[in-house]
């Protein structure tokens, strides 16, 4: 039957005071118990490496759209990964300045020992946006400064050569497609030139103009032969009314007449050629004869005879109108050879347009294909030349860099629980554990020990309570052996601190 809580704590000195020994041995024994494993406790020395990320620096804004620098996301975990590879590892493990001259001479199971060692020692943490710790543990504090200290040079030497890896591997792989792209544009430029060679019927602009430019031709020409012909015909018709010879007797009027119609054509002459062109010599010298016949009929008297004694001339309007029917039927002639060969240049003109529709499609597709290649290659061009800036950059160390804001320092004290902490443990818990022990004995002794346990617990009524008694005998036999508990608790102290003692100052 379970003990009240409120009778509890008396119950428990109670239990001590009669108990003495056992409760002074188990005070001992469970104080340098602890004492004994703070000697025992494996004390861990901690190193750290606190680096700073560089990513506000004064290149950043001034290479802005002109180069690209080196992201770096989830800091922490990509530190973590990357000195947890093996590369890192075996390095650190083989290192002659830490684990001594045979450290490159370890098989392969001790090395991976060490690898291991070495991976459940190290940590890596965060401490706020710009920095974090790269740090190791170890019992000795040398080795953990000294692989602390090895941590981050690595880090900072990997990082600095893996952006330059991956820039330099940007730039070759970037520079690669555009030479792949400058082949492939050459090409296609080839293409294209061979096909504008091979077909030289022009753009599909040019032959609809020219096909409109000879529909129009034909048109005109086509009217005007209809004006021809009509003027033709109308022609023909006037020449029926017209007489083609005319008689004209010896008379001054018809001397005077020639002799005009000779000048007008002299005049005419004149005005184009000078007075020593052949026909302007002989139209002088028959204007010259007319004058001379004419005169000497006045002088005979002939030119009083009748009209039919006159010469016969031919009639000029007959004469000018002839000539103008063959001119125009001359002109007629001449257009229609003229619709000939328009009608047979439209008939070419649409063979050469049926020619450029079916190369359309072609020339079109080199054309894209030109164009998207283009765009594409200098594309790559300005790409390029940021990754050349980029490489440069990292070469430099220039962008976002890592940088040691807080180098290792030597640990002059271990981290976790320190051998003061075992020592003050050690007598607490000692002075602590009789009473301990006593409430777990009564928590599970099932005799009854108050009253309580019989009025609450079974549902007894308790009429009288009897307290115990002790003679005179017994009151001094438990005086002298309460002081002999105390006098050897107090020497078990003494010696604790002095063993406390002893180990603090060196000693131990």
């Amino acid at each position: 039957m379970a003990l009240p809580l409120s009778q509890l704590p008396s119950e428990m000195i109670r239990e001590v005071r009669s108990r003495k020994w056992l409760a002074f041995f188990l005070f001992a024994v469970v104080s340098f118990a602890v004492l004994g494993a703070g000697f025992v406790f494996p004390y861990k020395y901690q190193s750290q490496v606190v680096i700073f990320v560089d990513d506000q620096n004064i290149i950043r804004p001034l290479m802005e759209g002109s180069a690209v620098t080196t992201e770096i996301s989830e800091r922490t975990s990509a530190a973590k990964e990357m000195l947890w590879s093996r590369d890192l590892m075996m390095q650190i493990a083989q290192d002659r300045e830490i684990f001594g001259e045979n450290a490159g001479q370890l098989d392969g199971e001790a090395l991976e020992r060490r690898i291991g060692m070495l991976r459940s020692g190290m940590n890596v943490r965060p401490r706020g946006d710009s920095y974090f710790s790269i740090g190791y543990t170890s019992e000795s504090p040398m080795q953990a400064f000294r692989i602390a200290q090895r941590l981050g040079q690595l880090f900072i030497a990997e990082n600095s050569a893996k952006k330059r890896k991956e820039s330099r591997s940007a730039y070759n792989f970037i520079d690669k497609q555009v030479k792949n792209y400058e082949s492939i544009l050459a090409e296609v430029e080839q293409k294209l030139k061979d096909f504008l060679s091979e077909n030289v019927d022009g753009t599909e602009g040019e032959a609809n103009s020219r096909m409109a430019n000879l529909r129009r031709q034909l048109e005109l020409a086509e009217m005007e032969r209809t004006e021809l012909i009509a003027r033709a015909e109308s022609l023909e018709s006037e020449l029926q009314n017209v007489q083609p010879m005319l008689s004209q007797g010896r008379s001054a009027d018809s001397f005077t007449q020639r002799i005009r119609e000779k000048e007008a054509q002299l005049d005419d002459l004149r005005l184009r050629y000078h007075d020593t062109y052949p026909d302007i010599v002989a139209l002088k010298e028959q204007i010259a004869e007319l004058r001379n016949q004419r005169n000497r009929a006045s002088q005979t008297g002939e030119l009083n005879q009748s009209v039919s004694e006159g010469d016969q001339l031919v009639n000029p309007l007959y004469q000018d109108i002839s000539a103008e029917v063959a001119k125009t039927r001359a002109s007629v002639r001449t257009q229609e050879s003229r619709i000939d060969s328009l009608e047979s240049l439209i008939a070419q003109q649409e063979k050469r347009m049926e020619r450029i529709q079916e190369n359309k499609a072609q020339y079109s597709e080199l054309t894209r294909d030109m164009e998207v290649n283009e765009q594409i290659y200098n594309d790559l061009l300005k790409r390029r030349e940021k990754a050349r800036v980029s490489m440069h950059l990292d070469i430099e160390g220039q962008g976002l860099n890592f940088r040691i804001n807080e180098t290792a320092q030597y640990p002059l004290d271990p981290t976790g629980p320190q051998f003061q902490l075992f020592a003050s443990a050690g007598l607490i818990l000692g002075a602590l554990a009789p009473f301990g022990l006593a409430a777990g004995v009564l928590q599970v002794d099932p005799r009854i020990r108050a009253r309580k346990q019989l009025e609450e617990g079974i549902g007894l009524p308790v009429l009288a309570e009897i307290p115990k008694v002790r003679t005179p005998y017994e009151k001094r036999k438990d005086r002298w052996l309460t002081v002999s508990v105390a006098v050897c608790a107090v020497l078990v102290v003494a010696g604790y601190g002095g063993v406390v003692g002893a180990a603090l100052m060196g000693v131990i």
